[in-house]
């Protein structure tokens, strides 16, 4: 017998069978309604906000941003000095230690008293050096130096400082004890090592004040060598253009105009800093050609230093181009020439740029200098075949104009035996070959001649 509660059940599972299509529905009906409920909650209040949110005005907005973004300003202000004044101190708690410390920079030999100067001077006749001084500025300035520098940046600070007083940056006294101490020691700098204290000075974020007080002008010319090495390697080349321009610039020009040659390791140092070529260029080759007060020697002197380092080709165009829009001096000419025998492959965004350059000059009264014809020369010969056919004509009508008895037919003969650019090889050559077979003369030997059959008698 079958029990009566599994007889039950199965009837009811019977009934539950035929109306199961109905149950369901009615189910998923009961659960969408009871997660929905949430849902439409949710949505409800992100439309209340956003309804709240169309209260607020443009001007309330963008007055909340001035506010948070000053008071960030503020912040990160605060952050950069706490974080400089802190690296500052543990670098100078290291350089306290001891000024001659035993992990001093590597030792420095010096250099051999046959190489104590350089000198590289052609002698130029006494009517050149009249016809390039006559394209120098008289009025300029004296060339700005790193003490120059801070003492602008003090005076801002503080306007009551005099003139006559050298001011000190405002820093701990033990600081400016140790690195006057330092500034001695270079400046009878020859051999051996460098204070540790003044490896550590290009890492600081006050770098610039630490080294003011070292007195960079009484440095030796060794100690000049050695803080470029360190310099130059240790900085970015921002950084190393600054230093250049306010420390080794100044140097050089001094003593080559002191001494009419330079000390062999300040030449060193020019090497060294051409290491990093923005650094040279923005640092020391820009201003020099910028300030039109340099004479030949220190041309020839500085530019003998681009003859013998090899330097990228971007950063020779980008020279190029710069010295070629800037206002002209005589010696300018001289270190275009030197980057153009250089033989780079140039864009012709340059070669435009140089063949403006040197039409300003077509109206020009003046005689040009020889050295502005030898750098004509020098342009024509390297890249004649990549000038349009419209700019050689603006220079054959310069040349007409600015006219060198041994130079200038050499620079028509250039322009005129070239292709334009745009124009094949072949062009030229099949040209120049039909020339010469026109104009070849015809050779005969007059010994050598056939044998003629004589008749018998």
């Amino acid at each position: 017998m079958v029990p009566e509660n599994v007889s039950s059940s199965n009837k009811k599972k019977r009934k539950n069978s035929d109306g199961s299509a109905k149950h369901l529905f009615t189910l998923g009906q009961e659960m969408d309604e009871h997660f929905d409920k949430p849902r439409k909650q949710r949505r409800s209040k992100v439309h209340k906000q956003q309804e709240n949110e169309e209260y607020v005005t443009q001007s309330i907005s963008n007055k909340i941003l001035r506010e948070a973004r000053k008071q960030q300003k503020e912040v990160d202000n605060e952050r950069d000095e706490e974080a400089g004044l802190a690296s500052t101190k543990k670098a100078f708690s290291l350089a306290i230690e001891g000024v001659e410390s035993d992990s001093d920079v590597d030792d420095f030999d010096g250099f051999s008293e046959s190489q104590s100067h350089y000198e590289e001077y052609e002698d130029v006749p006494e009517e050149d050096e009249k016809v390039l001084a006559a394209f120098m500025n008289e009025n300029a300035g004296p060339q700005r130096t790193l003490a120059d520098l801070i003492m602008e940046k003090i005076r801002e600070k503080d306007a009551a400082v005099s003139s006559e007083e050298r001011p000190i940056p405002p820093l701990d006294n033990r600081i400016i004890d140790v690195y006057k101490g330092v500034g001695k020691l270079l400046s009878r700098y020859t051999t051996g090592k460098i204070p540790k204290a003044f490896k550590v000075v290009p890492s600081l974020s006050l770098w610039e004040e630490v080294l003011y007080i070292t007195e960079p002008e009484k440095w030796s010319a060794n100690a000049v060598y050695q803080a470029t090495r360190i310099f130059v390697s240790n900085l970015n080349a921002k950084m190393a253009q600054r230093f250049c321009n306010l420390v080794l610039l100044p140097r050089v020009r001094e003593d080559i105009n002191k001494t009419k040659r330079l000390h062999f390791a300040l030449y060193q140092a020019l090497k060294k800093s051409l290491y990093k070529p923005p650094a040279f260029f923005k640092g020391i080759l820009m201003p020099l050609c910028q300030s039109r007060t340099c004479n030949l020697r220190e041309a020839f002197i500085i530019g003998s230093v681009i003859q013998k380092v090899s330097i990228p080709s971007l950063h020779s165009s980008a020279g190029l181009m710069k010295i070629a829009e800037m206002e002209y001096c005589g010696t300018n000419s001289y270190f275009i020439k030197l980057l153009l025998d250089k033989k780079y492959a140039l864009p012709y965004r340059v070669l435009d740029a140089l063949v403006n350059h040197f039409n300003k000059f077509l109206d020009e009264t003046r005689a040009m200098p020889v050295i502005w014809h030898q750098s004509l020369l020098s342009f024509v010969q390297r890249y004649k075949n990549e000038l349009t056919k419209e700019q050689k004509d603006s220079l054959e009508r310069l040349v007409r104009h600015q006219k060198h008895y041994l130079v200038t037919p050499e620079i028509l003969r250039e322009l005129r035996n070239s292709r334009n650019r745009g124009e094949k090889e072949g062009n030229l050559m099949s040209t120049v070959s039909a020339v010469s077979v026109i104009n070849k003369t015809i050779e005969e030997d007059r010994w050598d001649v056939p044998e003629v059959p004589m008749d018998e008698d």
